[in-house]
C-alpha cells in the first residue's frame, strides 16, 4: 500500500441493529475480501472489555461490547467503500450528519483505545524516579529499572509490604518526578 494511500485511512463508526455487531463485522471482512478492497477497508473492530457480573451471588468475569450497536472502521471513504459498506446486511448507517460519514478524531482514536501513539521518546531514564499516575498503583513512587521502547512499557520497581516490587507500567502511567 502506498503511503498515499496510508493517509487517506480513517476510522469511522456505523451503525448496526442490536446483536448483529458480529454478523455485520464478518458480512464485511468478507466482501472487502471478494471486491478486492483490502487495502480501502484495512480494520473491521467490535471492541470487547471485561465485566464482572454477579448471577446468584457468583462472580463471573464475561466479554462484552464496548459499544452496543456499533462497529468501527478503519477505511478510506470512497464512493465505492461507501457502497460496499452501507449496503451490507445489518447496517443502518454510518455515523455522522445526514449521510454523510465523519471520520473519528485522532483524540477520539487513542482515547478508544483503538490505536495508540507513536512514542518514541520518554522524559525519564532508568535510575530515575517516578510517580505512578494511574491503575492499582496509582500515587505510589517508584524507580525505573527497565524502558522498553518497542512495547512502550517501562520496569518501575515500587516498595510494596517492605520489599523492592518491579511493576510492568505503560508509559502513559508513569510521570517524573518532579524536585
Amino acid at each position: 500500500m502506498s503511503e498515499e494511500l496510508k493517509n487517506q485511512l480513517r476510522w469511522y463508526v456505523i451503525h448496526t441493529y442490536s446483536g448483529y455487531e458480529n454478523k455485520v463485522k464478518t458480512n464485511i471482512e468478507k466482501l472487502v475480501e471478494n471486491s478486492g478492497l483490502e487495502d480501502y477497508i484495512q480494520e473491521v473492530s467490535v471492541p470487547m472489555e471485561e465485566a464482572v457480573e454477579v448471577k446468584n451471588g457468583v462472580k463471573k468475569t464475561v466479554l462484552r461490547k464496548k459499544f452496543p450497536g456499533y462497529v468501527l472502521l478503519k477505511m478510506i471513504m470512497n464512493d465505492e467503500t461507501w457502497y460496499v459498506v452501507r449496503n451490507t446486511r445489518g447496517v443502518t448507517s454510518f455515523v455522522g450528519p445526514g449521510s454523510k460519514p465523519v471520520p473519528l478524531t485522532e483524540a477520539e482514536v487513542y482515547s478508544m483505545g483503538l490505536e495508540s501513539m507513536d512514542i518514541t521518546e520518554v522524559d525519564y531514564a532508568v535510575g530515575d524516579s517516578v510517580t505512578v499516575t494511574s491503575g492499582a498503583f496509582a500515587d505510589n513512587v517508584g524507580v525505573i529499572k527497565e524502558i522498553n521502547i518497542a512495547k512502550k512499557t517501562v520496569t518501575v520497581a515500587i516498595s510494596l509490604f517492605g520489599r523492592e516490587t518491579p511493576m510492568e507500567l505503560d508509559f502513559t502511567q508513569v510521570q517524573p518526578l518532579v524536585n
